[in-house]
């Protein structure tokens, strides 16, 4: 049995469980709950052990593995402005799609403070607080006076922003030395994507204690948030994918809308099936080169595309956010949904290559505004649908991404 059966059967017996004890009445409820939720408190810690070392060393390692000269430098420097530009894009309109859809949810108040007083995040159980900072506070506050204090205090935006600046800097650094620290973060990187997938072994037993006492709290409501979480971020890739990355193709690449929708089939199809950008690449890399791309566009952008590009993550990480925000009761401010969009558009430069890696990723976001992370292991539980568009549409952002930088070459032969 596959470990996303056991984890989804692990959801759908904690919620049984956890709805017979909230409709019992018995005494000893309050027990199996007080039993169940460290252990679902233990996975959750797992989780965060690992977030800061993975967020970090794969920013470094990707970041800093790029070429800042010559034609690489360049054509890497007009992919990030892209990239960059798409990711702020989907993140805003998933935003300004889902807030009202899931206001529309009703929580009740006490049981989602209920909830949120076994939350270990601080403000989980208030709204916004009183002293939200200003624009420029804000601002100030990306840049860390000392990033060890920061990575200790649990200011992981600050710490991703020094992550991007160091490996920005790496690229300039001579070849030998920057050889060997790439080494060295490629190695942390590595050992911390092989622990991630470890603690995911143990997903059914940890979603299964989590699953108990969020739903004794919060009844069918917190199925109905789940099912609106899917729903959501299914609808909210294929509008994004329909409306936003295959306009942005074609009328900004070199190919016309049949020879885009054939250009990115058969790596779509890949990467449906197995929920793997890097599995898709190979065909991704072939699609490119069979509609004569220029090489440095199917040698280069495409594989680095494959690797760090998550257009899709963009969706899901925003989505996720604002469902756990409404589960937990949280009221975010604007400059907490702007902090939000910032940490999303950065943090799917270092979503791990697994399935349902875009949910282990949002750790780093629901830490930059102060939300319990608890809730991530529900969403990975029944991630296995939106993970199988999610992918999708990261390959088909990447595949955008090629098209868009192949304009100023010659216009691509049609496609045999």
């Amino acid at each position: 049995m596959s470990v996303t059966v056991r984890v989804l059967l692990g959801l759908v017996a904690g919620f049984l469980i956890g709805l017979a004890v909230a409709g019992s009445g018995s005494p000893h409820a309050t027990t199996i709950v007080a039993v169940v939720a460290p252990i679902g408190a233990l996975f959750i810690n797992l989780i965060r052990m690992t977030m800061l070392p993975l967020v970090v060393s794969m920013l470094v390692a990707r970041i800093g593995s790029v070429s800042a000269t010559g034609a690489v430098g360049r054509v890497a420097g007009r992919a990030m402005i892209v990239a960059l530009l798409l990711l702020m894009g989907t993140a805003l309109i998933s935003l300004a799609i889902a807030q009202p859809v899931l206001s529309r949810i009703h929580i009740d108040a006490s049981a989602a403070r209920s909830l949120g007083a076994t939350a270990s995040a601080p403000s989980s159980t208030t709204a916004a607080p009183p002293g939200t900072p200003s624009i420029g506070d804000w601002l100030i506050g990306l840049v860390p006076q000392n990033v060890f204090t920061a990575a200790a205090d649990g200011a992981i935006l600050p710490v991703i922003v020094f992550a991007i600046l160091f490996g920005l800097a790496l690229t300039r650094v001579a070849d030998a030395p920057r050889a060997a620290v790439l080494r060295v973060v490629d190695g942390i990187a590595g050992a911390m994507q092989r622990l991630v997938g470890w603690i995911l072994e143990l997903a059914p037993v940890g979603v299964f204690a989590l699953a108990i006492p969020l739903a004794s709290r919060l009844g069918v409501a917190a199925a109905g948030a789940l099912l609106v979480y899917v729903v959501l971020v299914v609808s909210l890739t294929i509008a994004v994918g329909v409306g936003v990355l295959y306009p942005v193709a074609i009328l900004w690449g070199p190919l016309s809308a049949r020879q885009f929708i054939a250009f990115c089939a058969p790596a779509q199809a890949v990467a449906f099936a197995s929920r793997s950008s890097l599995a898709a690449m190979p065909a991704m890399v072939e699609s490119a080169e069979r509609a004569n791309l220029p090489p440095i566009v199917s040698g280069f952008v495409v594989p680095l595309a494959a690797a760090v590009f998550r257009v899709g993550a963009a969706v899901a990480l925003t989505v996720g956010v604002l469902v756990l925000a409404q589960l937990y009761g949280v009221a975010l401010s604007p400059a907490q949904l702007g902090t939000v969009v910032l940490s999303v558009v950065l943090t799917t430069f270092a979503v791990p290559g697994i399935p349902g890696g875009s949910i282990i990723a949002m750790v780093p976001v629901l830490a930059a505004v102060n939300l319990p992370t608890e809730g991530i292991a529900i969403l990975l539980a029944v991630d296995t649908i939106p993970d199988m568009f999610r992918t999708t549409e990261n390959v088909t952002g990447s595949l955008v991404l090629a098209a868009v930088l192949s304009r100023p070459a010659a216009p691509a032969t049609s496609l045999r």
